[in-house]
């Protein structure tokens, strides 16, 4: 493959630190490259340097002839005066861009709800960020550098992104640099992965799952190095394997090597026994949404909410930005008061937040970590070990010389890091986390997924981070029209759902006027889907058990011998490929029958 970028032993040095020690590593024609480590261990400079936009110490970093990158940095250099139109566009008339299907995908995919002709200086943060990468992405570029691109993108914009990116250029052709903490995303988007880490940048094959694979290989073989994260690497391994097979199959990893070293971790939730716990804690009755709804300035934002959060369950809230997951929180928090239906608490509820703001870190912002948790109680059992609040703290990623730091010096990161710990230990049975993977590398998220997997309470969780959705609740939910709907078929059902939403209205209408409607089913059909669908159900359950078997089975066969794997992969594949035709069948039925 034809080289693009270089950089050769690349030394980057701070006051206080050594950033990079003698880097080279390189980006071909077809590399999509995820770069992945914690936080302030030198991804965005690493993408500075290889950019032109930090100079090392010492190294270079050279191009191919004619070879142009664009850039995405976390903040926007926009000008607050132009309009949103001339940022993405500039000066080309409007029939060029507009007959550009490559500009009118761009526009449609991220910023069609803004007004042209709005002033950026007016816009949100999140409206801004929409802007400035809808303005990167119009252009030709033979390298895309993006630093944590999905910021302030909802669900859609995440899953549109993702395709963009994979059918920007020929398989061949060009470069993509990826810095995120979004691990669905890299997943979907990486073909390698770049670790940074202690001064030097390791290079992995694959996006995430097959990164995490490698890691633990990696570090099972030197087990002095980081034993801590390695478990904790394990644990991801096995989740990835049992619960997501799809992002497995992708990568070029041996399966053997991965069920081998997954064999004796255990699931990553005891469901039943997290489920006795909470409603010991809890008791039966948690919070109920009684056909509520929410009306603000005669604009209905929610309505016909029926829900009754049950002790240990595990919801994720989907919905478009402004579809009203917000509201939602406010009714299950209490911020918010229904303007219609009513909502009934449960008398031993007691409820912990992690927002988005950290506005409970602003009136403890001068003082010191450690004194902050010197206050708290003095110890904390997860997974049946005693831990006091700094070892918790530590087992989040938190480094201990930061004890000694003021809470309002904290970066992003270790706020975030804080903050969940004091939500922890205010000792909640209902979190409502809104937002969670804001400001945390991929290592915190991994963290915080580990604490909640043996945490006995009811969790409600708002996140555009598929991945952590998928990985820490059980179920999930959407906001669609202003109604809550249960999702059984997930975030993909989700996407399906969202696609037919966005159908031009006018067009639907003419072709209902054009159209004769549809004839319903008659009684003796209607029974004969209903039947269906009910048989459908139930194979469906035993396809779940099918599969859990032959997981179990693989986990316990020898793992020398590759043929009898081999065979059990097979009939895994076969069963996964009935249960996905089945699903497809019983959202048919379900839309038939309503």
């Amino acid at each position: 493959m034809a080289h693009l970028l270089g950089a050769e032993a690349l030394h980057l040095e701070f006051p206080t630190r050594v950033v990079f020690d003698a880097v080279t590593v390189g980006v071909n024609e077809g590399d999509r490259i995820g770069i992945v480590g914690r936080n302030g261990d030198g991804k965005s400079s690493l993408m500075g340097m290889l950019s032109g936009r930090i100079e090392p110490d010492s190294g270079r970093v050279t191009r191919r002839g004619g070879v142009q990158m664009g850039v995405l940095d976390q903040s926007d250099t926009l000008d607050d005066d132009e309009t949103v139109g001339h940022a993405i566009v500039g000066d080309r008339p409007e029939h060029e861009w507009a007959g550009d299907a490559k500009v009118r995908d761009v526009i449609a995919g991220l910023v069609s709800d803004l007004p042209w002709d709005a002033r950026i200086g007016t816009l949100s943060g999140g409206q801004r960020r929409r802007v400035a990468l809808a303005t990167l992405l119009v252009g030709e570029w033979d390298i895309v550098a993006l630093d944590e691109p999905t910021n302030h993108l909802d669900v859609e914009g995440i899953s549109w992104l993702a395709e963009h990116l994979k059918t920007r250029w020929a398989r061949n052709a060009g470069g993509l640099l990826l810095i995120t903490h979004d691990r669905w995303f890299l997943d979907e988007v990486a073909t390698a992965t770049w670790e940074v880490h202690d001064r030097i940048v390791e290079p992995f094959e694959g996006g995430y799952a097959a990164y995490v694979l490698q890691r633990v290989e990696r570090d099972r073989q030197a087990a002095a190095i980081e034993a801590k994260r390695q478990n904790l690497m394990k644990k991801e391994l096995a989740w990835l394997r049992r619960g997501a097979p799809a992002r497995t199959s992708k990568p070029k990893f041996r399966i053997d090597a991965a069920n081998q070293l997954i064999e004796d971790v255990p699931p990553p939730r005891d469901r039943l026994e997290l489920s006795r716990l909470a409603v010991a804690r809890l008791g039966k009755d948690v919070i109920d949404l009684l056909d509520a709804g929410v009306s603000f300035d005669g604009r209905e934002v929610l309505r016909d909410v029926e829900w009754r959060i049950a002790p240990g369950e595990r919801t994720a809230i989907l919905g478009a930005n402004g579809a009203g997951k917000s509201t939602l929180l406010g009714l299950i928090v209490g911020t918010v008061e229904p303007t219609a239906g009513r909502v009934k608490r449960g008398k031993t509820v007691k409820l912990g937040v992690l927002d988005q703001q950290f506005r409970e870190l602003d009136d403890i912002a001068g003082e010191r970590v450690r004194d902050v948790l010197a206050r708290m109680k003095t110890s904390y059992v997860i997974d049946g070990k005693e831990l006091t609040p700094a070892q918790l703290l530590e087992r989040l990623g938190f480094a201990r010389e930061h004890l000694s730091a003021r809470v309002g010096e904290l970066s992003g990161g270790q706020k975030r890091r804080l903050q969940l710990l004091l939500v922890l230990l205010s000792e909640p049975n209902l979190i409502v986390l809104d937002e969670p993977s804001n400001d945390v590398d991929t290592d915190m998220l991994a963290a915080m997924e580990d604490l909640f997997d043996s945490w006995p309470g009811t969790l409600i969780v708002v996140s555009h981070d598929r991945y952590l959705v998928e990985r820490i609740t059980d179920q999930q939910y959407a906001i669609l029209d202003g109604r809550l709907r249960h999702l059984p078929g997930g975030v993909d059902e989700y996407l399906r759902l969202r696609d037919t939403a966005t159908v031009d209205p006018a067009v639907v209408k003419a072709n209902r006027a054009s159209t004769p409607e549809e004839p319903k089913l008659s009684g003796a059909d209607e029974r004969a889907a209903r039947k269906e669908l009910a048989a459908a159900e139930r194979k469906l359950e035993r396809l779940a058990e099918r599969i859990a078997g032959i997981h179990e089975r693989m986990a316990a066969h020898d793992q020398s011998d590759y043929e009898g794997i081999g065979r059990l992969n097979d009939e895994l594949r076969d069963a996964e490929a009935e249960a996905a035709s089945l699903e497809e069948r019983w959202f048919e039925l379900t839309e038939l029958v309503g």
